[in-house]
């Protein structure tokens, strides 16, 4: 029974998300919006249930799995990517270095705001 607890937990956020991403038209996947209310949820409950921290687990477990559409994706695709080659690697460094420099300036921030306090 716990993890149909857990599991309905997960699906509750992500049904919300969709509805907040279409109800409001962003371009913003409606799974982005459902992490943010699980983690809004989880920090006003200030503990994770245990149905929902097994549930999660369980889905970490078979992870790899979930890479396997991505992999076939590429093999049968393998010719449209590399037309594209080029574009995608630019796309991939530059938003992996934006990334990266982001959050070092919010971690940055963040040690500001703590050593003054």
């Amino acid at each position: 029974m716990p993890l149909i607890m857990g599991m309905s937990v997960l699906l509750i956020c992500q049904f919300l998300g969709e509805l907040l991403a279409r109800g409001l038209m962003l371009p913003v996947p409606g799974p982005v919006f459902g992490m943010v209310i699980l983690l809004v949820g989880l920090m006003v409950r200030g503990k994770v249930p245990d149905s929902l921290r097994l549930t999660g687990e369980g889905l970490l477990r078979y992870l790899t799995l979930l890479f396997v559409p991505a992999g076939v994706g590429l093999m049968v695709h393998g010719a449209l990517i590399g037309r594209d080659l080029w574009p995608i690697l630019i796309t991939l460094v530059v938003s992996t270095a934006l990334t990266l420099g982001v959050t070092a300036w919010v971690l940055d921030r963040l040690n500001r705001r703590r050593s003054r306090q």
